[in-house]
């Protein structure tokens, strides 16, 4: 049995999963679907020597404004605040479940991530690569102030794997095109039918040259499902992270460019595709993403 949102299955059934405000609930089945799918995409990055990192889970909100992003992205950021230490007490005091009100709140100073790969970025950021390209790989939380939300399809709180890559034009292009046949290959192995379609996110301003250069030339390119779920990402940032976070390579600011994965959204696909039977489906998943 499969649902769009398994938080209006009659009570008492057997889910695997429930969403509600954007946020989800994977029971055993369900978790276990998504940390197989995880181990494979982890799997496919190690093998090719990437660095798994484990990231802070919090952005510097002045960090972020060097990189556009309350320029491009303010709609979807989720900011992190505490309660003022002058309004500890009344805070304290209220009885009633109400909103933490704005005004009891210290200035934000820290951001949810909405991708993964930021804190890749920052963490590099003013140094000088080795000869070869640098390849990292890490899994985050992310948050996204989306306009609605739609079960596993769109979340407010998700989780997305990312497969980086630090070095010349050439070796961006080089990760991105392995990675765009790896996806497709997983996904014939699964019987799952993806289709490829350009993407425009407002990454670069809207004024600079990289902008127009983007409308000729695409720099992300989504693998979408039947019902119109994009599962997966390619980003080509070129070298806009290497100028902004002084990140360089071989004298120069390095190009940088991203595999990213919603592992949520793979489950919903996965879901349908296996009628909701998810151990199936983790049993698939593990098969599929073997070595060959």
């Amino acid at each position: 049995m499969s649902h769009t949102d398994r938080a209006a299955a009659p009570p008492g059934a057997r889910t695997a999963w429930s969403a509600q405000d954007g946020l989800a609930t994977l029971r055993g089945p369900a978790t276990g679907l998504l940390h197989a799918l995880d181990d494979v995409l982890t799997g496919w990055a190690t093998a090719r020597g990437a660095e798994p990192m484990t990231l802070p889970p919090l952005l510097p909100a002045a960090e972020l404004r060097k990189l556009d992003y309350f320029q491009n992205f303010p709609h979807l950021g989720s900011t992190v605040s505490r309660i003022r230490p002058d309004r500890l007490d009344q805070d304290s005091a209220k009885a009633e479940a109400d909103p933490v009100p704005a005004h009891d709140l210290s200035d934000a100073t820290h951001l949810l991530p909405s991708a993964a790969c930021y804190g890749a970025f920052l963490h590099l950021a003013d140094r000088s690569l080795g000869r070869d390209p640098a390849l990292v790989t890490t899994v985050a939380h992310c948050y996204r102030n989306e306009d609605h939300h739609d079960g596993l399809r769109r979340l407010w709180g998700f989780t997305m794997r990312e497969i980086v890559c630090l070095g010349s034009q050439d070796a961006v292009r080089a990760h991105l095109d392995h990675y765009r046949t790896a996806v497709a290959a997983f996904a014939d192995r699964l019987g799952v039918e993806l289709r490829r379609a350009p993407a425009s996110d407002p990454f670069f301003r809207r004024d600079s040259p990289r902008a127009v250069l983007q409308v000729l030339a695409p720099v992300k390119e989504e693998f979408l499902a039947p019902d119109g779920t994009a599962v997966a990402s390619l980003n080509n940032h070129r070298n806009f992270f290497g100028e902004r976070c002084l990140i360089r390579y071989d004298g120069r600011p390095a190009f940088t460019g991203c595999v990213a994965f919603g592992l949520e959204r793979w489950l919903h696909v996965l879901d349908l595709r296996f009628d909701g039977d998810l151990g199936a489906a983790r049993d698939a998943v593990v098969a599929a993403g073997a070595p060959r």
